[in-house]
């Protein structure tokens, strides 16, 4: 959630917080909340679409450090939205923000957009590290809060609502949790890490002692995510609260003061939401009076049981009971087998695409990969109308449709997506959601097709679309990522990759290349959430080796100049090999005449440029290439077709 202006007023007052030194604990962590702060804090790049190797290592530091102070973390992920939708307004407000902040980037402003699979990232690197998380049903915060007072330890994240909560031991603020800055105990061996702890007894005690149970009431009258009622703002205009301030965070902060001070001279919320109703008209003190009371329920502990989950692997709460899907899918949810973008799809009928640093004049880099997403559709959509969960009173021979929000321009619109009308054999089966993951023949991929390697999952033709980066993320998919797997000539082209990442270029995003890098995660992105839809028939790639944004876009402006990708790679005869096979996978999943007519296309974009003899040479010259040999022909691939 988030309660507006509250973390930086409580930041301003060092006397609601309490120094610790954090040690020999248990923790638990807003999963969210911190591979947002590890990503935006660590000065990685943000416009080429993701440094994710320097993102893991930072991850791995980060929890290593964990380890040494004796902290036992336990990870908690947001699910997908909540099914009443009430936060709906403020995602779709973010998500506007995000696409004019995407574009600023884009033209070398500032701004922070996180990179599309980052969350993906992170979870494979808990998974390597051995840390255990759970992926709520849907936001985390009150599962979170349950937790941590079953176990009396204290929370870390930068979520101003846990300023609200009723923690036993206290909620840590990212902002003031200096684990970089590793410390020892005076006269032994331990260490620790500094940390700040909100007190929410310090911040009572501060406003008169006041009732700890008004806090809720104060956050819903403030505005969080989830309430901002019109009506309130009459109650503000009359009530007496402090004068002072200017500026949008002076005023936010006489409001936060004010209404805190006002708060604390009543015994308890009904009596506070009495005097506040005084001030509305008598049509609608009712309604408004249910809204506050409804609203500040989301502050309440959760009937959640996380322990049940890190013990057993599953558990179960009240929404997830109501909703009848199989237990599969339910253990696949918690584990974070599948992805919020599923239970949105399968229990909204909607999603919201993350918009990328990339061309805005361009159509959506997720264009690209529809056809995946509605093959995701189609699977979830068709399956639930046979079961029992969410099942139509009468069954319609129209495909389901599902609420599509992705940009237009610089715009956030809504588009109606049909599924996929899927193969006979599965609507003849009336297969339901229970057995889903045995659909993955429905395919039409021969079952001895299917990759055994997480290497060979990188060939197959949904990933090959995009040739071009295929020649550029070779380094990666043959673990460029670990020198000490090198013989001493792999070692010199991995080193001259890196001098190629660390380069600092101050030249401007090429927009293209960086669209076309989008929309080849849009694939992979989506074929991850259809492999782990069908039980990953195919084994997941790790992708922190697959993806380096500022190695990637380095490497195409080398193959674009003089560099041909043979002489880049001239000293590892293995790395030239490598190239050779990723260059046929490409050529063999497109049509013979392909590259001659993005070729061909590209030119006449250009024929002002280019004189009709250069046009032949250059079309004569392409034929007579060698399979592993073409030289700087990989901006032809930047031409849609």
């Amino acid at each position: 959630m988030g309660i507006h202006g509250l973390m930086s007023y409580v930041g301003e007052h060092k006397q609601f917080f309490t120094d610790l030194q954090l040690r020999n604990t248990k923790i638990i962590i807003d999963g969210n909340n911190l591979f947002h702060r590890l990503y935006f804090e660590s000065n990685l790049d943000l416009q080429h679409g993701g440094d994710y190797d320097s993102f893991t290592d930072i991850v791995h530091k980060f929890f290593e450090t964990l380890s040494v102070c004796k902290i036992y973390p336990y990870v908690v992920l947001d699910g997908g939205c909540d099914l009443s939708d009430k936060k709906f307004v403020t995602l779709k407000e973010r998500a506007r923000d995000k696409i004019q902040v995407a574009y600023s980037i884009s033209r070398g402003g500032g701004g922070s957009v996180l990179p599309l699979l980052t969350r993906e990232v992170f979870k494979q690197a808990l998974t390597k590290l051995e840390v255990p998380f759970v992926q709520c049903f849907s936001e985390a915060d009150r599962d979170i809060m349950s937790l941590a007072n079953h176990w009396n330890c204290p929370v870390l994240t930068l979520d101003s609502d846990f300023c609200i909560f009723d923690l036993k031991a206290g909620y840590c603020p990212l902002n003031y949790f200096q684990w970089r800055n590793l410390c020892t105990c005076e006269g032994t061996l331990d260490c620790y890490i500094p940390a700040r702890c909100f007190s929410l007894e310090r911040l009572c005690s501060h406003f008169s002692h006041m009732n700890k149970a008004l806090l809720p009431l104060f956050a819903v009258m403030n505005g969080n995510d989830y309430i901002n009622l019109p009506a309130l703002e009459t109650f503000f205009s009359k009530v007496r609260l402090p004068v002072g301030g200017s500026g949008w965070r002076g005023r936010k902060h006489v409001r936060i003061q004010g209404l805190l001070n006002w708060l604390s001279h009543f015994a308890d919320p009904t009596e506070a939401i009495d005097n506040v109703l005084k001030y509305l008209k008598k049509h609608e003190r009712e309604e408004i009076r249910k809204l506050l009371c409804a609203s500040m329920e989301e502050y309440e502990q959760s009937d959640v049981n996380l322990e049940d989950f890190f013990q057993n692997g599953t558990y179960e709460s009240q929404v997830t009971r109501n909703l009848e899907l199989p237990q599969w899918m339910l253990e696949a949810f918690a584990k974070g087998h599948l992805s919020p973008f599923i239970s949105d799809a399968l229990l909204l009928r909607r999603t919201i695409l993350h918009v990328q640093v990339e061309n805005m004049q361009r159509p959506s880099a997720h264009t690209v990969a529809l056809p995946i997403r509605q093959v995701i559709y189609g699977l979830l959509l068709n399956a639930s109308q046979n079961s029992e969960v969410t099942s139509p009173s009468k069954q319609s021979n129209k495909l389901p449709i599902v609420r599509e929000f992705d940009r237009i321009q610089k715009t956030l619109k809504k588009s109606f997506v049909p599924t996929t009308m899927l193969p006979l054999d599965f609507c003849e089966d009336h297969r339901p959601l229970a057995t889903l993951t045995e659909s993955v023949i429905t395919m039409g991929v021969p079952t001895q097709k299917i990759p055994r390697s997480g290497s060979d999952l990188t060939h197959t033709p949904s990933v090959a679309m995009q040739g071009k980066e295929k020649c550029c993320r070779s380094s990666a998919q043959q673990g460029l990522t670990d020198p000490a797997v090198f013989h001493v000539k792999d070692k010199m082209v991995y080193d001259q990759f890196l001098k190629w990442k660390e380069k600092n270029s101050q030249e401007l995003l090429d927009l293209d290349t960086a669209h076309t890098f989008c929309q080849w995660q849009c694939c992979l992105q989506m074929g991850l959430h259809l492999n782990q839809l069908l039980s990953t028939p195919l084994p997941e790639p790790e992708v922190t080796r697959l993806y380096c944004g500022t190695l990637v876009h380095r490497l195409c402006k080398e193959l674009k100049s003089a560099h041909g990708a043979e002489n880049l790679l001239i000293s590892s005869p293995k790395m030239s090999q490598l190239y050779c096979d990723l260059l046929h996978a490409v050529k063999s999943t497109v049509p013979p005449d392909f590259f001659q007519e993005t070729t061909k296309s590209c030119k006449e974009k250009n024929k002002q440029a280019t004189s009709q003899a250069e046009t032949t040479r250059q079309h004569a010259t392409l034929e007579a290439q060698p399979l592993c040999d073409v030289n700087n022909r990989f901006a032809s691939l930047m031409v849609e077709d």
